[in-house]
């Protein structure tokens, strides 16, 4: 590829002498150098050796040949669960989230600010750059299958909301902010002006170059009355955002979810720019149904695996062209919020389901967990890929420290046979986040503390101090 350094003032970074993973479509890996402008975009990158003017970047790093790639992408996450990892190891989905809404009831809005910076930051850490972020709802509930209905258990003012959207924003973690509309427990009216004020509320507070946007949290899985569908297109409609809605996740009750996409198709919410998260298990008609209306999904792979939720089927999705991103799900369900197991997990699943090797490529994969989820939720032109103009945000990964071996293929290298202990540097908009697994966050320490002191507390309020074993 040519050389493409723009003519600017002195740069934030340059990297040198890196195999350079872009993730750009039909691009090839290439050996060579990307630098950052003070604006926190890619300013220029090329083959060879970088050129005079990036050399006089504030940070000159030599990659000695490692990788660069785009930061992860999770198109899907829960980050406020950072504090109940290995809770109900043997339950699968209502079971598990039954124990967690419990737990939650437990919270105030001073605890899941902690929960959630301490959430944001082992994401960055970990080397995942942006992500969907599901908050908390301030109405802590428990769903009851059997009745196909919610029993609030405590109910908190807007700002336990507003707290979790601050912790993301701290943590320098770009974020899409999804909030719960909650109309089946309070008044239609009530319900959309706490929605219009969060929106607002991520609007204003969130530093422009971090906000990815809001995003109508999809809920008509756990409730009984499809006017949530017609209250979440309404809102789609009146703020113009996007929905991600869990849907089909579980093999549980799996018939009385299976009626409930009627009520998504009649309410017109199946559009670009709605998500079905997860989308493990519908028939023939849904999955046509929702690729001719331009919806897409979100794969967890670890995340169905620990929950025994079942396989989604990505290369049916590949080829109606529905389109794909991957997710992380909660720290609490895939207990190591680790892009690289949750890639092999992926992989290696569909392969033995399909019995099939090659049914899914490691360059497919990586896209997935980084351009694909960055398109999937409409936000491709700014992340998901390393381009001129787009947002710094990329890893180095370094597959001589600990040593892998050879390199044969360098996407089903980096895919394979690297992994978290291979991940020495995360940048943000070029500036390091983390490095060597230390995140470089003046918080850090302090968020590790508060998270384990507020966890036993809030444990201990909900009744469930006798659970933590420390």
């Amino acid at each position: 590829m040519p050389d493409s350094a723009a003519s600017a003032p002195r740069p934030l970074l340059t990297i040198t002498d890196a195999v350079i993973l872009s993730m750009v479509d039909g691009e090839d890996w290439f050996r060579g150098w990307i630098s950052v402008g003070a604006d926190g975009r890619i300013s220029g990158l090329g083959v060879g050796d970088a050129p005079a003017d990036a050399l006089t970047a504030a940070e000159v790093v030599d990659a000695a040949g490692a990788f660069v790639a785009p930061g992860f992408v999770s198109a899907h996450s829960h980050i406020f669960t950072s504090g109940m990892r290995g809770m109900t190891p043997g339950d699968p989905l209502y079971g598990w989230v039954g124990v967690q809404a419990q737990f939650m009831s437990g919270t105030d809005a001073d605890d899941v600010y902690w929960m959630t910076l301490h959430g944001s930051l082992d994401f960055l850490v970990n080397g995942v750059t942006s992500a969907y972020n599901f908050l908390s709802s301030r109405f802590h509930s428990r769903y009851d299958a059997a009745s196909d209905s919610r029993v609030i258990l405590a109910e908190l003012g807007p700002e336990y909301v507003y707290r979790q959207v601050d912790a993301g924003a701290d943590a320098n973690l770009r974020l899409v902010n999804a909030v719960r509309i909650d109309s089946e427990l309070q008044s239609a009216d009530r319900a959309h002006g706490v929605f219009a004020d969060a929106m607002d509320y991520v609007r204003t507070a969130i530093p422009r170059e971090l906000d990815l946007g809001g995003s109508v949290f999809g809920a008509q899985q756990w409730s009984d009355s499809p006017e949530t569908a017609a209250h979440e297109a309404a809102m789609m409609d009146a703020h113009g955002v996007s929905n991600q809605a869990h849907f089909l996740e579980t093999s549980e009750a799996l018939d009385q979810q299976r009626e409930k996409f009627d009520w998504y198709e009649r309410s017109g919410a199946l559009r670009p720019g709605f998500l079905f998260g997860h989308f493990v298990h519908p028939d023939e008609h849904m999955s046509r149904t929702a690729a001719e209306r331009g919806a897409g999904m979100v794969w967890q792979p670890a995340s169905n695996g620990r929950l025994a939720s079942g396989f989604a089927d990505i290369p049916r999705y590949r080829e109606l062209g529905m389109p794909i991103g991957v997710g992380l799900d909660d720290q609490s369900c895939t207990d190591i919020s680790d892009p690289f197991q949750n890639m092999r997990i992926g992989m290696y699943a569909q392969r033995a389901l399909h019995r099939d090797a090659a049914i899914i490529m490691p360059r497919e994969m990586i896209r997935m967990h980084t351009l694909g989820g960055a398109e999937a939720l409409g936000v491709g032109d700014r992340i998901g890929s390393l381009a001129v103009g787009k947002f710094a945000d990329l890893v180095i990964v370094d597959p001589r420290h600990p040593d892998t071996g050879p390199v044969w293929d360098p996407f089903a290298h980096y895919a394979f046979a690297c992994g978290l202990r291979n991940l020495t540097h995360v940048y943000v908009g070029g500036r390091l986040v983390a490095r060597d697994g230390v995140s470089t966050h003046p918080l850090a320490a302090t968020a590790s503390l508060e998270l384990h002191d507020r966890v036993r507390s809030a444990a201990a309020r909900a009744g469930l101090a006798a659970d933590l074993a420390w």
